[in-house]
């Protein structure tokens, strides 16, 4: 089954935007859509406003007691916080169906950080506000995948991300049904993943997991929530290191001397920035297609998307 994953409309090259022009992004048009079906939204164009449009920008607002973000258009005067936000409540039918989501960096709407956030007094602007649109996305699914799209140019966070949407694909696949039987076979497929990403929250989860009595909706959320959380931080070359070594012991039994002397040699090139990560995970892919592991094989560390996507080819 393919996934789905949000995106704004204007990175697929659909000329929404207030000047009425787009930010396509090729990553996501010509390498996911091989894979992924992506579903597109553009918040300001959903809640009525007409393409070209006037610019809306973030404004700090003080109350009696509190500071508010509002989203205004300076032309009109108008404030759009309610209908931006209620637009997200409006799609969340179609986002639980998502298994991430890629927003337009920067934007009043869905910008997910730094996004300019005016003193309407002095017209002065600091880069420190979320949009309206996806900060209520975040709200609606705390675990969902979101990245915004300038990140993805980076190997390391592009690499990450995805890995994540098919995980968290995989869990949509059980988030009907959260029986321990089900999140222990999730939890055991994930644990090479939590391994390379988070070895505090690899310890805790499997702990949680194995001494719970029952598991219901509530410990459920909770579970998956910190394993995505857990996931965001991309691993490091010393954690994957120890996840490549601690596979190469499952086949201490099979290999001649000089065969784990290469693999050895190689996974230490890895550490030192020498190899890629795709040289020591070829070699333990060939050795386990000679000597099959059910463990290793139901490990989502060595195949966690397709291969043709190259994610892992920088790293």
């Amino acid at each position: 089954m393919r996934l789905k994953v949000g995106i704004s409309s204007c990175l697929m090259g659909d000329e929404v935007r207030f000047d009425g022009g787009h930010k396509r992004s090729a990553f996501a048009t010509d390498e996911l859509t091989r894979h992924i079906d992506l579903v597109r939204f553009c918040p300001e164009v959903g809640i009525g406003m007409p393409v070209p449009r006037p610019t809306i920008r973030l404004e700090k607002h003080a109350n009696d007691s509190s500071e508010t973000v509002e989203a205004v258009v300076p032309k009109t005067g108008e404030i759009v916080t309610t209908k931006l936000s209620e637009f997200a409540d409006k799609i969340q039918i179609k986002a639980k169906d998502l298994s991430g989501y890629i927003l337009c960096a920067k934007s009043p709407s869905c910008g997910m950080e730094r996004v300019k956030l005016y003193d309407p007094e002095t017209g002065h602007a600091r880069k420190e506000a979320t949009g309206i649109f996806a900060s209520r996305l975040r709200e609606n699914n705390p675990a969902m995948p979101l990245e915004e799209d300038g990140r993805l140019n980076d190997p390391h966070l592009r690499e990450n991300f995805i890995m994540r949407v098919y995980v968290y694909g995989q869990w949509k696949q059980i988030e009907d049904t959260p029986t321990k039987n089900n999140l222990l076979s999730f939890h055991s497929s994930c644990k090479l993943l939590l391994l390379a990403h988070n070895q505090r929250r690899y310890r805790e989860l499997g702990k949680r997991l194995g001494e719970a009595d029952t598991v219901d909706a509530e410990f459920a959320t909770q579970y998956i929530r910190d394993v995505m959380e857990a996931l965001s931080e991309p691993a490091s070359r010393r954690n994957h290191t120890n996840v490549l070594q601690h596979i190469q012991g499952y086949f201490k039994g099979d290999l001649e001397h000089q065969q784990r002397e290469e693999l050895s040699d190689i996974i230490l090139q890895y550490h030192d920035g020498i190899l890629p990560l795709m040289s020591p995970l070829t070699l333990i892919k060939h050795y386990l297609r000679e000597f099959p592991k059910e463990y290793l094989e139901s490990q989502w560390y060595l195949n966690p998307y397709p291969v043709d996507l190259k994610l892992r080819y920088g790293l």
